[in-house]
């Protein structure tokens, strides 16, 4: 395996290579507190970006800035480039534009990369990782990468001997069709995202990546409402204005009564994906809390 030295800030070591995988190579960086920096835990953080499951990628803050954070407060952190679902150019428009005149034809057509293929690069990489980490490994994703790291626990967790100690999951998507916003939730949503994160936004995203009706119903595409038991200790953390919260805390409830060791935060004042702006104090905020999270695991 070829790798590469990445120009980073001072305590921060970074390469960049490739994991073998059933798709092809996938992309990875990994982020090392640099010699002289003491490490929070042994346990390494396998992190995924988000993007509606069709954009998004290493170099991206929510990637990036976010593996060289927790490399710096003493965790070493993989990220992984994993191929994104085909978005054409009318799907597009229909994803940020709204439901009009969207066939049943047009919406089950299916481009060239759908599930599982992400999902199986995702698997790749926590394999490549956990096979030279033998007290485990901690795995973690935002918005679709949060459902990715899901789902990925949940075939992990049924194929037996699971590496997984540790589960975060950052303002992520986890059932096939997102659940009722309470009004007071609705009342706290602003902005562009109230109007493109609907139910029925998500739900054509969710079907985008599936590729078919009959995928949205299986659990290591969408593990909401379906049975969590054996799931790693998990820290779910929503932003507070997000109509995806809806899926978060009722996830979160399902965590908890499937016996799965769980903390959920909602951080106040924040909106999606604050994890991709690395100016915002939701960042830092978020940093911090998963950061005393992973060190209490170890």
């Amino acid at each position: 395996m070829l790798k590469r030295s990445l120009a980073t800030p001072h305590g921060v070591d970074a390469t960049s290579s490739v994991v073998a995988g059933p798709h092809g190579p996938i992309p990875v960086r990994t982020y090392s507190p640099a010699p002289g920096i003491s490490r929070s835990t042994a346990l390494p953080f396998v992190w995924l970006h988000g993007g509606g499951f069709y954009s998004g990628g290493l170099d991206q803050p929510e990637t990036h800035e976010v593996a060289l954070a927790l490399a710096r407060a003493g965790f070493e952190v993989t990220t992984v480039g994993y191929r994104l679902v085909t978005l054409g150019g009318r799907e597009r428009a229909q994803l940020e534009e709204g439901p009009q005149g969207l066939s049943r034809a047009g919406r089950e057509r299916r481009p060239d990369i759908r599930f599982p293929v992400p999902l199986d690069d995702v698997l790749a990489v926590v394999a490549a990782v956990s096979a030279r980490s033998p007290d485990g490994v901690v795995l973690g994703g935002a918005s679709a990468g949060a459902c990715l790291a899901a789902a990925a626990a949940y075939r992990l967790e049924r194929d037996g001997a699971s590496p997984l100690r540790g589960l975060f999951l950052a303002y992520g998507t986890f059932h096939a069709e997102l659940p009722e916003r309470s009004p007071e939730l609705l009342s706290r949503v602003k902005g562009r995202r109230r109007y493109v994160h609907t139910p029925w936004l998500i739900g054509q995203m969710n079907l985008n990546y599936a590729g078919s009706e009959e995928v949205l119903s299986r659990p290591d595409a969408f593990p909401g409402g379906h049975d969590l038991a054996g799931f790693p200790p998990s820290l779910v953390v929503d932003a507070d204005r997000d109509a995806m919260r809806a899926s978060g805390s009722r996830f979160a409830r399902e965590l908890a009564e499937a016996g799965v060791e769980t903390e959920y935060r909602v951080l106040p004042g924040s909106s999606h994906a604050f994890l991709n702006r690395p100016n915002d104090p939701s960042f830092t905020r978020g940093i911090d809390l998963v950061s005393e999270w992973m060190r209490r695991l170890a």
